[in-house]
């Protein structure tokens, strides 16, 4: 959600602290903040809205100085005003923070009975109050945001810039994720290692609990306990230059464009050239022993591990069971040694998910987490991680990152099918051959992009939408609808087709699409009846399907989309493009912020 970046630099650190801030603005914000120290002293500059007002509001009045800390602010507590922007601070300390303080509240009556004067809404200001305070009392700035530290209840990453002390960074982390970069006699501090990518390569993660003191050339990291721990430094593959949008529009049409070569690049490493088999890391985890799965994420990662469920169950005939995180963490379910705990996450950071992922653990599961950050907590929290391979995706609304996903469940689902004995070896590659097709397949339907830009125009003026699928594209429906709904702001749901009937039938009239997602295969005459019934009420039908099928429906349909033929393993992950498409082309023709939908964040780092 929020974003931080640090920096204790050779140069003016501001334009640094901007540039920075931009390549987190996908995480979401609604107001932004830089503070640096000017001759000793703390001075602030902070907007409400987007970046460009922070801008503007550094050209209007200049900001000097080396080190500083800059923060997007993605409001919790307290409006989104320029106020209530960070940073937040006194005369002797200013602080950034991502995530929330849960016992803000006693801790301002605290310090409110001491003297310390509020002036904002936020949680946030009672870290600086209470660092305040304890410099007021004599501490040296360690010693007082370590005591500080030690009393704040919740999920964070803050940072730290005090007057005075131009050589000195300090960040907390405490289930929010924090990164340390490596400069020349520079020192840089952010919520990920893209905000630091045009600065540094060389980089270390906080591990949950830690801080870290940062000085002009060095990091000294300590952890819950405030004993000194070292932290290896690793080599990030992001570089400044991964995250442009080329002659692209926006950084959602980019990324809906590289739909092939993520799909492909992710089968590269999964697949044997050789074998033409799907293989695995080197495991931490016996899969023969696994008696059960839990699949647990959020938002389109739920869907993702929703279209596995049916692939696992089908092909390695294994119990599944699926939730999404934030029920799953307080559902408390019993879960036994032998069952796998899998998790997804494009960041690898999602609360509720972490959250989840631990519940696991503590269970005496193994997890196994899908993510799109190797270097994120979830990753290095599991006992196997499967990367995605999709690059940096900067949209909030996840389009290329759900796709790679598919890609990877499905690979995993076709080994333990291989493992388990369930699936021969030759049933095994005509599924990996039908894999291998998808990249082509996924270029064809972008190719055809213009079907569904004049299907959008059918679409904008709906105040409801209703999708439509059966079995492994019941997901892809309710992705189909998510997208949408982010998108456009249209109101849109996804069901399964054969609950149409048991209520949502109710909502069918001319004025509201009806969108099915219907490959040909075992399926296709149930959700065909289906689809009749919804026209018989005088639904418009909207058709994704193969030639066939829309042949087959062309007396019901208002609008077909025509699709390559597919076999029905991989038709999730193919299907998955053109509803993205849809909502894609739907929001530009409402003109809506596509790369930043109002009231969303990319990285939810907090419940």
């Amino acid at each position: 959600m929020c974003g931080i970046v640090g920096v204790i630099g050779k140069e003016p650190a501001a334009p640094l602290l901007l540039d920075g801030l931009s390549r987190l603005a996908y995480r979401g914000y609604d107001s932004a903040g830089i503070a640096t120290l000017v001759a000793g002293r703390i001075v602030r500059r902070r907007a409400e809205g987007k970046l460009g007002n922070l801008a503007r509001a550094l050209t209007a009045r200049k900001l000097d100085g080396t080190t500083g800390i800059g923060h997007t602010r993605w409001a919790t507590h307290g409006a989104p005003t320029e106020i209530n922007a960070h940073p937040h601070g006194t005369e002797r300390v200013a602080v950034v923070h991502n995530g929330i303080i849960e016992n803000h509240a006693e801790l301002r009556l605290e310090l409110e009975s001491e003297g310390q004067v509020f002036l904002t809404e936020t949680d946030t200001e009672t870290v600086a109050q209470l660092v305040d305070l304890n410099l007021a009392r004599g501490m040296d700035p360690i010693t007082a945001a370590a005591s500080a530290f030690h009393r704040l209840e919740g999920a964070y990453a803050l940072a730290l810039i005090f007057a005075g002390h131009p050589d000195l960074i300090i960040g907390a982390q405490r289930g929010a994720p924090l990164a340390v970069g490596y400069g020349d006699d520079e020192m840089y501090l952010g919520s990920d290692a893209l905000a630091l990518a045009p600065l540094t390569r060389r980089i270390a993660y906080l591990t949950d609990g830690d801080w870290v003191i940062l000085s002009r050339s060095d990091a000294e990291f300590r952890d819950a306990l405030d004993q000194r721990v070292e932290r290896p430094i690793k080599l990030t593959r992001l570089t400044g230059a991964s995250i442009g949008k080329g002659n692209f529009r926006h950084f959602m049409e980019k990324e809906l464009h590289e739909h092939p070569v993520v799909i492909g690049d992710t089968l590269h490493r999964m697949i044997d050239p050789a074998t033409r088999m799907p293989v695995l890391p080197e495991l931490a985890i016996d899969l023969r022993s696994i008696t059960r799965i839990t699949i647990s994420a959020c938002g389109s990662a739920f869907y993702a591990g929703l279209t596995a469920r049916y692939w696992l169950e089908e092909y390695a005939r294994i119990a599944v069971d699926a939730d999404v995180a934030s029920e799953f963490r307080y559902r408390e379910p019993p879960l036994a040694q032998h069952e796998l705990g899998v998790v997804v996450s494009q960041s690898g950071e999602t609360a509720d998910t972490m959250a989840a992922l631990r519940y696991m653990k503590q269970q005496g599961c193994k997890v196994m987490s899908v993510v799109n950050v190797p270097e994120s907590t979830m990753a290095r929290e599991s006992d196997l991680m499967l990367e995605t391979i999709a690059g940096p995706e900067i949209s909030v609304a996840s389009t290329k990152a759900f796709t790679a996903q598919l890609t990877v469940l499905a690979g995993f689902a076709l080994t333990l099918a291989r493992i388990r004995g369930t699936l021969s070896d030759e049933a095994i590659e005509r599924l990996v051959a039908r894999l291998m097709e998808l990249p082509a397949k996924a270029a064809q339907i972008l190719n055809d992009e213009d079907a569904i830009r004049i299907l959008a125009t059918q679409i904008q003026d709906a105040r409801d939408v209703l999708f439509f699928g059966r079995g492994s594209m019941m997901p892809i429906a309710m992705e189909g609808a998510l997208k949408l709904k982010e998108l456009s702001y249209i109101h849109a749901e996804g069901y399964p087709a054969g609950e149409m009937k048991h209520g949502p039938i109710a909502l069918i009239d001319p004025s509201v699409p009806v969108i099915a997602v219907l490959p040909s295969g075992p399926l296709f005459e149930k959700t065909a009846s289906n689809l009749q019934e919804a026209a018989a009420r005088g639904g418009r039908i909207i058709l994704f399907s193969d030639a066939a099928g829309v042949d087959k429906l062309a007396g019901i349909t208002t609008q077909s989309i025509t699709l390559p033929d597919c076999d029905p393993f991989v038709a999730p992950i193919l299907y998955a493009i053109p509803v993205q498409m849809l909502a894609y082309h739907v929001a530009i023709l409402k003109g809506t912020d596509v790369d930043q939908p109002r009231n969303l964040a990319k990285s939810v780092t907090v419940e």
